[in-house]
């Protein structure tokens, strides 16, 4: 059975309230961990009315507390917003209380608008330094080495898992480079997955992290009893980007029906497109998709997302998906 995970950006949905939203975020998290789940995954965005996890460390702290045995970490810290130190001892201090179950994904995005990340940390390089800063952090997870000057305490011999997180070409050649895994953001960037996984496994170095490439696929899903069902919840997401995309970013929105008559057609076609790696509907059919993006790119693992409304809805989904997994008929189609 291929491994499965969730990443979740603690969704404030419209009409509710972000302590709602971190209610359900760790219900979420309760539940993937008895549908067999492998890892729970938070994303750091900031300045997003419809986002709780800006606050991601202290967010990952919460979720590990109430839950037991999942893995847990980042998906992704966005490294421009912070010193690599500082990073270093959140995560040093996270696997200290929670051994063997913390993992931090890194990102060279900020996560954000400009004036944003000009508020979370001035003096941006625009993501140059991501590499350098990268493998700061590694070895501040390292044994402590005769004469190092700077340790993370806690962090210092805590050896965190870290994973490369991107949308580019760029993240699967460091990943590469570094023998670290790497998992791709196909769930809203999709246009260089093709590029960037045969990148990463080609150009692959095997390190003292890892003897071979290990790839994780992101993909949305937005499962339910039916095919219009599925369909429905999914336009919650869509018209997230949408008003993302206007300028209008706010809390998840209700989903609505025939959602594209209401939307210019070339706006509903980049959103589409942005979430073409998605499997909505009933359970067949969610299947049939998962299968083919399981078939298509031989993932290592894949962790799954949706932005959906309704809490129970989106329990629902992941049920669903975790159903499908365990049954282990989305390898063997």
């Amino acid at each position: 059975m291929i491994p499965f995970s969730v990443l979740d950006l603690a969704p404030i949905a419209e009409g509710a309230a972000t302590s709602d939203a971190l209610v359900n975020t760790l219900d979420l998290a309760r539940h993937a961990e008895e549908w067999g789940y492998k890892r729970f995954w938070l994303a750091e965005h900031h300045n997003m009315p419809g986002i709780a996890s800006a606050a991601t460390a202290v967010l990952i702290a919460h979720v590990a507390a109430g839950t037991k045995r999942i893995r847990v970490g980042a998906g992704g810290i966005m490294l421009p917003n912070h010193a690599p130190l500082m990073v270093a001892e959140q995560f040093g201090t996270l696997a200290t209380l929670h051994p063997d179950r913390i993992d931090l994904g890194l990102g060279r995005a900020p996560g954000t608008d400009m004036a944003t990340a000009r508020a979370l940390r001035r003096g941006l390089d625009q993501g140059e330094g991501f590499p350098r800063d990268v493998m700061e952090i590694l070895a501040y997870f390292d044994d402590p080495q005769p004469g190092q000057a700077v340790r993370a305490i806690p962090g210092v011999a805590t050896h965190v898992p870290v994973w490369i997180l991107g949308s580019s070409l760029y993240g699967a050649q460091l990943a590469a480079q570094l023998g670290l895994p790497y998992a791709f953001a196909s769930h809203f960037a999709p246009a260089a997955l093709d590029d960037a996984l045969s990148v990463y496994r080609q150009t692959f170095r095997p390190s003292r992290y890892l003897e071979r490439p290990y790839f994780m696929l992101a993909l949305n899903v937005f499962a339910a009893d039916t095919d219009e069902e599925g369909e429905l919840l999914k336009t919650s997401m869509q018209q997230a980007f949408i008003k993302l995309r206007t300028g209008a970013a706010g809390p998840l929105p209700k989903p609505v029906r025939n959602l594209a008559d209401q939307v210019d057609p070339g706006m509903m076609a980049a959103v589409n497109q942005a979430l073409s790696c998605s499997a909505s509907g009933s359970p067949e059919t969610v299947r049939q998709a998962l299968a083919g993006f399981i078939s298509r790119y031989q993932p290592d693992e894949v962790i799954l997302t949706g932005q959906i409304h309704d809490h129970r809805a989106r329990l629902k989904s992941f049920e669903i998906a975790a159903d499908l997994f365990r049954s282990g008929k989305l390898e063997n189609t």
